[in-house]
């Protein structure tokens, strides 16, 4: 009975420690997960392009303004030349009181290109989500494109897919004038899309992208093999690790900056993802 009773003590103070470590260690503090990638498609003035990829900040949950200033400064440590966020700025529709001073601080990130930005489900409670993005600097690039040009008329182009959740209009028609655009064009041109939710995926010829940023799935937030499979989010079920190779299409998940649903992260810290584009 003594050895039956130490046992159930040992595994309720083993699990309450668990539950403290994830909710007040594990979401806090953050790190930089860098990826090298390599391609032919880009021309010698943008090899070593930075893009810094920030996503599911979820800001109000774990993410402040302390959080929010900390994810500011470690991106512009990185000197970016292009920066985007994959979605789910915000958590909820609620009135949030210190609005301004949260533009003014995602208004310190410094690129050399450009910054882009899509809406994540969260994001689509929020009437405010477009006039925000226009706030802090963003380019708003649902359902559309953009060319970037460096030194020569040789440019990428980076599009973008808004949420899938709740949307009227399927993936593959919203994407199409973007795919259309890759279509017209006599040569190859480095291409890079912007989407939330990274199951969707499979609703459009991704292959014509060189290179997909999704978010949505947090690679699991609780990170323990059963346990992460069953709160992954619906649209972020088969795509949920770090890294998919995809014959011609890498695919890189965000595991996110803030919390969504449970204030709690294990083996999951926050981060934010750094590519460094060379073509050598």
């Amino acid at each position: 009975m003594k050895k039956m009773i130490f046992i159930i003590i040992t595994i309720l103070v083993i699990f309450i420690g668990v539950v403290l470590y994830s909710r007040f260690v594990g979401t806090k503090g953050s790190i930089v997960k860098e990826y090298g990638i390599k391609t032919n498609e880009i021309s010698d003035y943008f090899h070593g392009l930075k893009i810094v990829h920030i996503s599911d900040i979820h800001y109000g949950r774990t993410t402040k303004i302390n959080e929010l200033k900390q994810m500011v400064n470690e991106i512009n440590l990185l000197k970016p030349d292009i920066v985007v966020l994959t979605g789910d700025f915000f958590d909820n529709g609620k009135e949030i009181k210190e609005l301004d001073t949260i533009i003014e601080i995602m208004n310190q990130i410094n690129v050399t290109l450009g910054k882009y930005a899509i809406t994540g489900n969260h994001d689509l409670v929020r009437k405010d989500w477009t006039l925000f993005i226009d706030k802090i600097g963003f380019t708003n690039l649902n359902d559309t494109y953009d060319l970037v040009y460096y030194k020569d008329n040789n440019p990428i182009l980076i599009g973008g897919l808004s949420s899938n959740t709740n949307n009227k209009i399927n993936a593959s028609d919203r994407i199409k004038p973007t795919l259309d655009y890759l279509d017209s064009l006599e040569g190859n041109i480095y291409s890079i899309l912007l989407m939330h939710e990274p199951d969707y995926i499979d609703k459009f010829d991704y292959q014509k992208f060189d290179l997909i940023l999704a978010g949505h799935s947090h690679n699991g937030q609780i990170n323990l093999p059963l346990i992460k499979k069953l709160i992954l989010p619906d649209g972020g079920k088969k795509y949920y690790q770090n890294y998919y190779n995809l014959g011609n299409t890498d695919l890189y998940i965000s595991s996110g900056f803030g919390c969504s649903t449970l204030n709690f992260r294990l083996f999951n810290k926050p981060s934010i993802n750094f590519y460094r584009l060379t073509n050598k």
